[in-house]
């Protein structure tokens, strides 16, 4: 069944359009929650953020700060920008209005990449030009750690829920997929949605030149 069958509940989740972003943004986002997630706060207590780091989606930048509080150099990108934040908290990360299925044009490679929401409110279409964009962007040997809705999460309620097997099949070829975990990612107000935390590793490149 593909989801675009009339009977298909993926349906009910329908991509969001950078529009839709714009509108969340006028006031607070369910998934701002005015900390790091704690799946990448863990990630970054045990060291596993490393050399210059891209925050993809990065609404108002948490991620991307949290790296920049590390001493890494942090770079954010999404449809709405968080240099504010960066100001008030006296952090030097560096944040662009970018879209996320080009990052080959920004021109840079990273070692680490870190999608907290993303990945799961693309189609299947724009998934995969998402993960050739996070390949081109990511040096070989870099790693990209991403927090999606799960599909252990009860209800119909918000994002498209992703399975193992479709992180695993939306990561093959560019990137070898080291481990796909249970996490949560939380929202404001103290609510907990079941997701994974995926971490992939960039392939080293078969074919014409990488920097």
């Amino acid at each position: 069944m593909s989801a675009g069958d009339v009977n298909d509940p993926r349906r009910l989740f329908r991509p969001r359009r950078p529009e839709d972003f714009d509108a969340l943004y006028a006031g607070t986002p369910p998934w701002d929650i005015g900390r790091p997630q704690p799946a990448f706060l863990a990630l970054a207590e045990a060291g596993q953020l490393r050399g210059r780091v891209l925050d993809v989606g990065c609404g108002t930048g948490e991620h991307a700060l949290l790296a920049a509080g590390l001493g890494l150099e942090a770079i954010g990108v999404d449809a709405a920008a968080a240099e504010a934040k960066a100001a008030r908290r006296g952090l030097a990360a560096r944040f662009l209005v970018w879209n996320a299925l080009d990052l080959a044009a920004l021109g840079e490679r990273f070692e680490t990449v870190l999608d907290s929401g993303l990945f799961h409110v693309l189609d299947d279409d724009d998934r995969a030009a998402y993960v050739a964009s996070l390949a081109a962007a990511t040096r070989p040997g870099g790693r990209c750690h991403l927090l999606c809705f799960s599909d252990r999460q009860p209800g119909i309620f918000g994002p498209r829920r992703v399975s193992r097997d479709e992180l695993r099949a939306a990561f093959a070829g560019a990137w070898r997929v080291e481990a796909v975990e249970p996490a949560t990612i939380e929202t404001v107000g103290g609510g907990s949605n079941q997701a994974w935390l995926a971490t992939m590793t960039r392939r080293e490149a078969t074919g014409g030149p990488m920097a």
